[in-house]
């Protein structure tokens, strides 16, 4: 079968972005598209170059996972070394999921693949392969919606900057979808703001947007926020945190990496 690089590339771009990308909403990374683009890109083109290494066996396949599992590292942003072990396990299951959905149909519909050491390529321009991909993050974003349903209940978190900390009660809400140089950002009232950090000393603003209009909200990094989620305590470190209303709640972000 003759194989066009630029083909390639492409098939294999599209296919790594999309498995990185349902990798980080259900792992609930905070890293940007632009990280996921980049490793999309350095993951295409070491599957077009693999098969010119001539590799075969048990050799190929261990390359290949630590292939997927350095694209992963590049993707990512995280906080310990058990963020990323989540991160790259999840990439790897969806991985493995897609390619034998896609071997599955193509055999059901008697269509034609030609299966390299880097990539799956067939005489159907992409459509099929995207196809597959697009289910895969439909189902994604079904985990994510799951996961963020069940954490919806009421929590109890606290607060550290520098010497200081404070506890109070806090709720996800799926409904905030505030960011800050694409670190997800949970907002707090001013009243317990005041009791950790000085207020009038920030200097840093962010827009947001809500049903009464825009409005600048000032914003801190936590060094670290801790939830207790009916006993198991999950630690979030250099939490992005905005200071509005007057409120006794902290408005939790559903994608908050996990340390």
């Amino acid at each position: 079968m003759e194989v066009y690089i630029e083909f390639a590339l492409l098939e294999n771009f599209c296919m790594d972005y999309t498995l990185l990308y349902c990798a980080k909403l259900v792992s609930k990374n905070g890293a940007g598209w632009r990280r996921v683009a980049v490793a999309s890109v350095t993951g295409a083109c070491f599957a077009v170059l693999f098969p010119l290494f001539g590799l075969r066996g048990a050799w190929a396949a261990v390359i290949k996972i630590l292939s997927g599992l350095a694209l992963c590292a590049v993707a990512g942003k995280f906080a310990s070394f058990k963020g990323y072990v989540k991160f790259s396990a999840i990439f790897l299951a969806f991985s493995a999921v897609l390619a034998g959905a896609l071997i599955g149909i193509f055999s059901a519909s008697g269509l034609s693949y030609a299966q390299g050491e880097g990539y799956i390529l067939s005489p159907v321009p992409a459509g099929i392969p995207m196809f597959g991909a697009l289910l895969l993050i439909i189902f994604a974003r079904k985990i994510k919606h799951r996961l963020t349903k069940a954490g919806k209940t009421e929590v109890n978190c606290t607060i550290y900057a520098g010497q200081s900390h404070i506890s109070l009660n806090g709720f996800f809400d799926s409904g905030n979808r505030v960011s800050y140089m694409g670190q997800p950002v949970s907002v707090i009232p001013e009243s317990a703001a005041k009791k950790i950090i000085d207020v009038e000393s920030i200097n840093c603003y962010l827009k947001i947007h809500t049903v009464a209009g825009s409005k600048k909200i000032k914003i801190f990094t936590a060094d670290r926020m801790e939830i207790d989620c009916g006993g198991k305590i999950k630690t979030y470190r250099g939490v992005k945190i905005g200071i509005a209303g007057h409120g006794a709640c902290a408005v939790l972000h559903p994608d908050l990496p996990e340390d």
